[in-house]
This record gives structure tokens, C-alpha cells and sequence, in this order.
């Protein structure tokens, strides 16, 4: 949800002009290398929901602007001057849905100008000014550059085109698109359809999109969801959940989990820990759950404690089972793998502009480190489910596909009721419509002899 600007007709907020001029903060950070979340951190607190909402839009429509800009203006000005520019560019671009009224947004924009800027001013008023007059034509030029017209780099679109030839253009658009709000109830303390009548009668409307699942027909902070701080519900997107039930084997041939009461469970690179709530969730299990980070595994705590639910946690490396595995069997393995992200860049748009060509060959090198290492620790009879919410099929289906084939001698069986690439289009979307589509995700199960 957008902040209101004095000149909306919407409730009072932070002044757009301080709004955009954090915006352009944030969103040249990233440019220059740094997450968004860590550009945020820098923001002051009051001015970090209006200055999120505006940089998602931004990173979305960040190439085109650029390319508009660049057109209008050859001659870059100023590095400040220019990020609030294409800034501002960006939130008047054609079809982003645009926060605010044309009017307002070039005002509030030269007002920011002054503010930071003053010698700029007339520059980003003539400019935002010219781009208004002559819009169909400066975006029609400018769009003949692939980036510009699908918004990504150009490495990234002829991943997409080559993975996905007769997708690609719709997964391209489909990551410009802002994603649903989806939430998993927690199946020990009430159910999918009692949870959309508690949200009704909260004024929420709501649908029930999965077993767990509960698609918000509006977003809204976690704080005005009925019993979210004592445990009732998460978020977690429609994609994601499906990981906890294909480890347990639940589906429509298994109303109770395959995996006995207890079973000895591990949750590799388990942070921020909502597959491993899911997972405790739905079975009574002896989990662990293993991160590389200390700080990142605090968060999988604070997770468990806010559902009541409790895990062993450990700091350590999964590719050195060694340091940390004290030497029992996992009767199944949950490797969620460090990967590019690129299933889930209309949650964080900033990916895109960070990630660079040789990461995909990189982070696929660590997926199959971990994988070789912790297959070992799997009992016989034992599921793995390897993970990646990634569109990309070196980190998918080719990753499988080269594991089974280093470890054939050991006749590994890929489960057939593997989902593989979830591609986040409306052919994969639920009854509840295109609206709860979930991310783009990889899975595959994997059984042990």
C-alpha cells in the first residue's frame, strides 16, 4: 500500500518529497551493489514503508525509466540528481500502475530536487515535464532496448528465453507484477476455511487457495492479521508450502504423513525457518535445522517461539556434515539451496539488478557440494527434497538431473509426484484464479534403497 501525498485526497502521510528522495537513495544503493534491504536499514523508520513501497516500483520499471532518460537527456547529470530522476520517471511510466496522480508526482519530484539539489531543479521539472508530452514516443524509442522494454538485464532475459522458450516473455512480465499476499495457517490451532471467517469477520476478504492456504484479497501489515502473534497463522507464499507436505508425503493418496511419529528430520539452510514451522506444523518430528549463519538462524528461533513449536537448531556449514553431524541417520532431508532468487523477483526486484552472469554457475557448484554432502547422512529408505526458488534450469531440473547420474550406482529414484519448475504462471495457479499464483520454485523428491 502507497503512502498518501498531501494533493491525493488520501489520508495524510510522510511528504511524497521525502518519500522520493530516500527512494532514489535506496534505489541507487542498489545500483551500486548493495541489497535493498540494506539500503532500507539506513532509512529513518518513519519514512521506510512509504520509501519500500515506491523502490519496489521503481527496481520494477528501473531499465525502462533509464533508457527514457537517457534518450531525453544524453548527457547524465549529477549521480543525485539523476536517481531521483529516473526515480521519478519510473513511477510515471505506462502501465506500472503509478502510485500517485502525474500532477502531484512532477511536483513533489522538483520539490525534492530543491530540497537536495537546488541547482537541478529545472532539470528534473523539464525533463519530467517533456516525458509527460511525449511519452508514447519516448517509450516506444526507448523499449527497442531489451532491457528496457522487459525491465531485467539483458544476461538474465536470454537465460529465460533459452530455459523457456515459449514461456519466457510471460515470465518476464509475470516478475513486473506485484505478488500476492498468501498466508499458511498453523494446522494445529485452527484450519484454512475457519481462518477466512475470522478475516470476514474482520472486514478481510479472503480465500482458501491450499490445505494450508489463504490468499489475502488485500495486502495488510502481519499486526492486523487476527492471531498472528500467538501462532495462527504466517506468511508464506503458495509455492513455498508446498515443501513441508511433499517431504511428509501428503497428498491426495496420503491423508497422514509417510514419515513415522518422531522421524529424525534435517533442515538445511533452514533460515528464516518457515519450512521448518510447516514441517512441525504438520508431524510430530525430531528436527533439526542447520544454517550457516548465526544471525540468520536467530530469526528460525523467533519463528519457532511465536508458533510454539521447537527444533534443535545448529550453526554450521552443510557442506561440512562433519563439524556438526553427530553420526545418526535422517530418515529425510529438506535442502532449500542457496540459488539466484529468480523465482521470486516480484517479492524482491532488487535481485535482478544484483545478481550477475557467473552467480548462476557459482551458486549451482554449491547446490551440488551440498547435495553430494548430505546425501550420505540420509538413512536407507530416507527422502531428500532438494529446493530452489529459482526459475533457472541449471538450478533445477540439470542440477537433478547431474545428481542422480554422479550417484547411479547408488540407484537413487526421483519421486514421479515431483512438481520440478513451478514457473509462477496462471497455469499454475489454484481455483482461486491468477490473483494466488505462487512463485517460481524447483522441487524434486528424491528416495534412497
Amino acid at each position: 500500500m502507497y503512502p498518501a501525498a498531501p494533493s491525493t485526497g488520501l489520508p495524510p502521510g510522510p511528504p511524497l518529497a521525502k518519500l522520493l528522495g530516500q527512494a532514489a537513495d535506496a534505489v541507487a544503493a542498489v545500483r551500486a551493489g548493495r541489497s535493498l534491504t540494506d539500503a532500507l536499514a539506513r532509512c529513518p523508520a518513519e519514512l521506510r514503508p512509504g520509501t519500500q513501497a515506491l523502490a519496489f516500483h521503481v527496481l520494477r520499471w528501473w531499465a525502462g525509466a533509464l533508457a527514457a532518460r537517457e534518450q531525453m537527456a544524453p548527457k547524465a547529470p549529477p549521480p543525485h540528481v539523476d536517481a531521483l530522476l529516473v526515480t521519478s520517471l519510473a513511477l510515471l511510466w505506462p502501465g506500472s500502475e503509478p502510485p500517485y496522480a502525474e500532477h502531484t508526482l512532477v511536483d513533489q519530484a522538483v520539490a525534492a530536487a530543491r530540497q537536495r539539489m537546488p541547482a537541478g531543479a529545472n532539470f528534473v521539472n523539464a525533463v519530467l515535464r517533456r516525458f509527460l508530452r511525449e511519452r508514447d514516443a519516448v517509450v516506444a524509442a526507448a523499449t527497442h532496448q531489451p532491457e528496457a522494454a522487459f525491465n531485467h538485464p539483458a544476461w538474465w532475459i536470454e537465460r529465460v528465453r533459452h530455459d523457456w522458450p515459449a514461456q519466457w516473455t510471460a515470465l518476464l512480465a509475470a516478475a513486473n507484477r506485484h505478488p500476492p499476499m498468501v498466508l499458511r495457517v498453523n494446522a494445529r490451532r485452527t484450519t484454512a476455511a475457519a481462518y477466512v471467517q475470522r478475516l470476514a469477520a474482520a472486514g478481510r476478504a479472503a480465500s482458501v487457495v491450499g490445505p494450508q492456504a489463504v490468499w489475502l484479497a488485500r495486502p495488510c501489515p502481519v499486526s492486523e492479521l487476527p492471531g498472528f502473534g500467538d501462532g495462527d497463522v504466517s506468511v508464506q507464499d503458495l509455492s513455498a508450502q508446498r515443501a513441508a507436505p511433499l517431504l511428509l508425503g501428503l497428498d491426495a493418496t496420503h491423508a497422514t504423513p509417510v514419515l513415522p511419529p518422531r522421524a529424525r528430520v534435517l533442515d538445511a539452510c533452514a533460515a528464516p525457518g518457515g519450512k521448518t514451522a510447516h514441517l512441525l506444523e504438520l508431524a510430530d518430528l525430531e528436527v533439526l535445522a542447520l544454517d550457516s549463519d548465526p544471525k540468520r538462524l536467530a530469526r528460525v528461533q523467533d519463528t519457532l517461539n511465536r508458533l510454539h513449536l521447537s527444533a534443535q537448531l545448529v550453526a554450521g556449514d552443510g557442506r561440512q556434515p562433519a563439524a556438526w553431524w553427530d553420526g545418526r541417520p535422517f530418515d529425510a532431508i529438506l535442502l532449500d539451496a542457496p540459488c539466484t532468487a529468480s523465482g521470486i523477483v516480484r517479492r524482491h526486484p532488487d535481485v535482478r539488478w544484483l545478481r550477475r552472469p557467473d552467480d548462476v554457475a557459482a551458486l549451482a557448484r554449491t547446490q551440488a557440494e551440498l547435495l553430494d554432502a548430505l546425501w550420505p547422512l540420509l538413512a536407507p529408505g530416507g527422502r531428500l527434497l532438494y529446493a530452489t526458488c529459482s526459475i533457472f534450469q541449471a538450478e533445477g531440473r540439470q542440477q537433478i538431473d547431474a545428481f542422480l547420474q554422479r550417484h547411479r550406482a547408488e540407484s537413487p529414484l526421483l519421486d514421479p509426484a515431483s512438481p520440478g519448475h513451478l514457473l509462477g504462471l496462471p497455469d499454475n495457479a489454484p481455483s482461486a484464479g491468477p490473483a494466488a499464483v505462487g512463485d517460481g520454485f524447483f522441487y524434486a523428491l528424491i528416495h534412497k534403497p
